[in-house]
């Protein structure tokens, strides 16, 4: 099992690191600062589960949870405070631990985690290729802090060198990612326009005479010709569903 500790506190992480190397089927082990940190690990480190601390820094454990790429690693929160319990099991927490915590209740939580990997790893051999739930909001690193952008109110994407423009309503922050690899955490709302944009399909109201594509809100996004006939296709499948 791979891990990540996620903890603003040098002598908490030291401290679950040393709990963790004593657990059975532990492989690997890595260590976040905080919650952008974090995010940046999940996506080199590939852990099979997190240990999360809430409240940290600019961005707390909560909207990690809410952040994290799907299929996303399993989540056990380590906290001092009891009164986020229900937020956390709302998160799809697998457990909640109130620290100090002794190593009979981390194994304890170790023991969910196992049982949960397992039954992930049946359902992906009787169903291979189910796809996960999509990402709910994103975590945009800005000068001075970290804006969080809820996925329900991005309206279309646009490629910058190395970021995507996330166009929504209260502006248009720039995230440091690939389009393509952001499409593959958003679900089948948005698709793919054009080779530098891509658009969320319900709110697309028309096609101009130039071609382009016409939100409901009046932005004109870029339609390419080779991804036309696919686009078409899926603005056309709801109707043919009533």
């Amino acid at each position: 099992m791979r891990i990540l500790i996620v903890d603003d506190e040098r002598p908490a992480r030291d401290k679950l690191r040393r709990m963790l190397v004593q657990e059975q089927g532990v492989s690997a082990i890595e260590e976040a600062r905080d919650g952008v940190e974090a995010l940046e690990k999940v996506a080199s480190f590939a852990p099979d589960a997190i240990f999360l601390d809430v409240q940290m820094p600019e961005v707390s454990g909560l909207e990690v949870a809410a952040s994290l790429p799907q299929p996303a690693p399993l989540v056990v929160f380590a906290t001092a405070f009891d009164e986020y319990a229900v937020p956390a099991f709302d998160a799809n927490a697998i457990d909640y631990l109130l620290k100090p915590f002794d190593a009979t209740r981390l194994q304890r939580a170790m023991q969910r985690l196992r049982e949960r990997l397992a039954t992930r790893a049946t359902q992906a051999e009787r169903q291979p290729g189910l796809p996960g739930a999509a990402l709910q909001q994103l975590l945009v690193s800005e000068r001075g802090g970290t804006r969080v952008v809820p996925v329900a109110d991005i309206q279309w994407l646009e490629t910058a060198d190395n970021y995507v423009i996330l166009h929504t309503s209260q502006g248009a922050p720039l995230l440091r990612q690939t389009l393509t690899d952001l499409l593959d955490t958003l679900g089948s709302d948005f698709m793919r326009c054009h080779r530098r944009a891509a658009v969320r399909l319900s709110l697309v109201d028309r096609i101009d005479q130039q071609g382009q594509l016409v939100l409901r809100n009046g932005d004109l996004v870029p339609l390419g010709r080779n991804h036309k006939a696919d686009l078409l296709a899926a603005l056309a499948a709801p109707a043919k569903k009533h």
